[in-house]
């Protein structure tokens, strides 16, 4: 038998030996193509460790001590912390001057409509075309972004007894009118609620009109063409489009009426029958050294918010709004 000479059939040979192992697949070794599969599901995991972590560490954590500390007699220094069950709780609802905290609230809950009913008005109008809209819309958004301290430490030196509000009634002819804006417990939770509206207004604000500028142009050009007035769009598209949002502000409202600290605190300490909530808790907490008792009202505070939250929710369910 005859043999192909070696110079033909080594360049075939070698040939097909790189395509069959071309055409085997290689096996991974020692398993490392499932590690890597396993690493590739877990990755979005590890990048939520940390701020999972922060969140239980500085949120859920200090709740839990605080649904703790409000069932006991700690006075935030002793080791030991007796337990006294819902003692904590039946002084916030029956001592005098914690009652009247929730008194000084209505003041800011009021004023929270008022506030919420002006934003909606500008937010309306500033939606259509007017001239010079941008900076109307800077004006009014301008006083929350300045620090709550700053606006108190204002207006503490506006209201004051011949202070820039007194200054403007002598110059109209208004004597009558001149009041201790922030001295007579009369008047001065109207003159802080009414603070407190001019400065969280813009919030308010910007909400509404981003969710008003969401809806389409096209219903308001039918609704022109089929003869509808600026209160009927209003009222049959503008409010119903934006339902969630004033939803949420309520809630913000009843929140913020509860927790107000800022500006009272600034403008007048709590005196002449302005302390709020807030206030309360704290001159509890480190004036009286009565952390327990603390930690049970910002539990009724929480408790308030949740409640008022899930009755909204029942009340006004966010459905969805088709007007198209």
């Amino acid at each position: 038998m005859t043999t192909a000479p070696s110079g033909l059939t080594g360049p075939v040979t070698a040939a097909a030996q790189q395509s069959d192992a071309a055409r085997t697949p290689r096996k991974p070794r020692g398993g490392a193509g499932r590690g890597t599969a396993w690493y590739r599901r877990l990755t979005p995991y590890y990048f939520l460790l940390v701020p999972v972590g922060l969140l239980l560490l500085l949120t859920y954590v200090p709740v839990l001590n605080m649904f703790w500390y409000s069932v006991t007699d700690w006075d935030g220094l002793d080791k030991t912390k007796n337990f006294v069950g819902l003692e904590n709780f039946v002084d916030v609802f029956t001592e005098p001057a914690n009652v009247r905290v929730f008194i000084v609230s209505l003041y800011y809950f009021v004023g929270s409509f008022v506030q919420m009913a002006l934003a909606l008005y500008f937010a309306t109008i500033l939606s259509f075309r007017v001239r010079f809209k941008n900076l109307w819309k800077g004006i009014l958004f301008f006083p929350y972004l300045i620090n709550g301290v700053a606006i108190g430490l204002i207006f503490l030196n506006f209201l004051k007894p011949g202070g820039g509000l007194d200054t403007v009634l002598m110059a109209a002819g208004l004597e009558s009118l001149i009041q201790q804006w922030t001295g007579d417990p009369d008047v001065a939770n109207y003159s802080l609620a009414a603070v407190s509206v001019w400065r969280y207004m813009g919030l308010n604000f910007v909400m509404f009109l981003g969710a008003i500028q969401s809806i389409n142009a096209e219903i308001y050009e039918a609704a022109e063409i089929d003869g509808a007035s600026r209160w009927q769009q209003f009222w049959h598209i503008i409010l119903p489009s934006i339902r969630p949002i004033v939803g949420l502000s309520f809630i913000l409202a009843i929140s913020g009426a509860l927790s107000v600290f800022e500006i009272p605190y600034v403008m007048t300490g709590g005196a002449n029958g302005t302390e709020t909530f807030v206030i309360r808790t704290i001159w509890t907490g480190f004036e009286r050294s009565m952390v327990g008792l603390a930690s049970a009202m910002a539990v009724v505070l929480l408790l308030i918010v949740l409640v008022i939250t899930w009755v909204q929710r029942k009340v006004v369910p966010d459905e969805e709004v088709d007007l198209a």
